[in-house]
């Protein structure tokens, strides 16, 4: 699984304890999937050529140890499932070698906001990212 994206963890982003608060596993994640297209050729807009814009339809997170503040994390992305008008990605959130947070996302492809196929140039770049 490449990494795709990292940071370092900032204050904000911690509660008393200094410990990452959960919502921003999500963005993490947001942030690696937004990278993750980039690096299969298709950047933040790409989608439009074809009329496209993708939604979240599920995430489900699990925890396996804390990431805090000072820490860098790196989130890794891995396509799981390629459906017709959905994929789904896992995203592994470390801190170095530590697993902290896998989160599974799945995308629904819309066109005039109704689920769409993925063209099939977007499905092989995909496919091989």
């Amino acid at each position: 699984m490449p990494e795709v994206w990292s940071a370092p963890v900032r204050f904000a982003e911690c509660d008393q304890q200094g410990v990452a608060f959960n919502a921003h596993y999500l963005t993490w994640a947001d942030e690696a999937l937004n990278a993750w297209w980039a690096g299969i050729g298709l950047p933040y807009g790409a989608l439009d050529a074809w009329g496209l814009e993708y939604y979240v339809k599920a995430s489900a997170l699990d925890w396996v140890s804390s990431v805090r503040y000072g820490d860098t994390v790196v989130v890794d992305a891995e396509l799981e499932q390629l459906g017709r008008t959905s994929l789904t990605v896992l995203f592994t959130v470390r801190v170095g070698e530590r697993v902290c947070c896998t989160v599974r996302t799945t995308y629904v492809a819309t066109a005039d906001g109704r689920p769409a196929p993925w063209p099939d140039d977007v499905r092989a770049r995909v496919s091989a990212g």
